[in-house]
């Protein structure tokens, strides 16, 4: 998909596909999302810029300021994805080469130009409204990463009281598959702040190519633009803290746990082996036992069973095994 937006008569204006030429008012920012070599080779030709420039990290010629960077944005059916994209900054001219229609800041860039045209003066306050609008959407996605760590936070606290659904108690499978969901949450906040980290990488930049003195105003916005963006960089720093501090819960609970089902075992053992000992001379096969000739010798031997059995769960429960 190709878009562009040019400014006539102090409007601006959306048109779909690529401009012809770079005459006065056309354009201000050109979009191109997937494009293909066509578009790519049309590009170079019309207006100098060099499509094999476009996952550069940072390049500069004598035009162009190219900036790589790997973004975060929500789609339509609001689900995190990462998007690759160039901005390219010249004088007049801002260019933006993404692999994806999908990638919503740009239609909420264009939505804010829409209603304020002023923002949009040269292709560097363009830059600095798109940003902004990147900047809004890794927030959005850090604000949905925090809800369900809150969700979480709720399901381990149920973990912790031992209570789970239809009356059973929650088990090491309850545990392992929200020790998952964290450890897909703690990938996404991480690659949130790289996003981060590539944005104001781009907003340096363009801080770099605003002139001080002739551009006064744009300089303060774009100042303030870094704050925000560091502020958002600090907010996705937090929920990774709260993702590894409930990944430190889910693993402590896990190895509780198991210690626990390790216990019941060993318990076990401990009261059936004298009875199992006892059952051993019994079943021997000696040809003098006396109690096989008594009066009351199967019931003797039950309760000797039993008195095996259960005195040495008197003994672990005194010595407080069972808690």
């Amino acid at each position: 998909m190709i878009r562009f937006l040019q400014r006539i008569d102090g409007r601006l204006q959306q048109h779909d596909g690529l401009p012809a030429t770079t005459t006065d008012g056309i354009p201000l920012w050109i979009d191109a999302a997937g494009a293909d070599d066509g578009t790519l080779a049309a590009l170079r030709e019309r207006f100098g810029i060099d499509p094999q420039l476009q996952h550069s990290s940072i390049h500069e010629d004598d035009d162009y300021l190219y900036v790589f960077a790997e973004l975060v944005a929500m789609n339509e059916q609001r689900q995190p994805g990462f998007h690759r994209v160039t901005f390219v900054l010249g004088e007049r001219l801002l260019v933006t080469l993404h692999d994806s229609p999908e990638f919503a800041p740009m239609q909420r860039a264009l939505q804010r130009l829409g209603r304020r045209p002023a923002l949009a003066a040269d292709p560097k306050s363009t830059l600095r409204v798109l940003l902004s609008a990147i900047n809004d959407g890794t927030s959005q996605v850090i604000e949905r990463i925090a809800e369900t760590l809150e969700s979480t936070a709720d399901t381990i606290a149920g973990l912790s009281a031992g209570a789970g659904g239809a009356g059973r108690g929650l088990g090491v499978s309850d545990l392992t598959e929200t020790l998952l969901d964290l450890n897909e949450s703690e990938e996404l906040i991480s690659r949130c702040l790289e996003s981060q980290l590539a944005l104001a990488r781009v907003a340096r930049y363009l801080n770099g190519e605003v002139d001080s003195l002739r551009e006064r105003e744009l300089q303060v916005l774009v100042e303030e633009l870094m704050l925000d963006i560091g502020g958002v960089k600090e907010h996705a720093a937090f929920e990774h803290d709260k993702v590894r501090y409930l990944q430190n819960a889910v693993v402590g609970l896990l190895t509780i746990k198991q210690n626990q089902i390790v216990k019941v075992f060993t318990v076990i053992t401990a009261v059936f082996l004298p009875p199992t000992l006892v059952a051993t001379f019994y079943g021997m096969n000696f040809a003098v036992m006396p109690e096989l000739a008594w009066e009351h010798g199967f019931t003797a031997s039950i309760l000797l069973t039993f008195a095996a059995a259960l005195l040495p769960l008197v003994y672990i429960k005194r010595k407080g095994w069972l808690r």
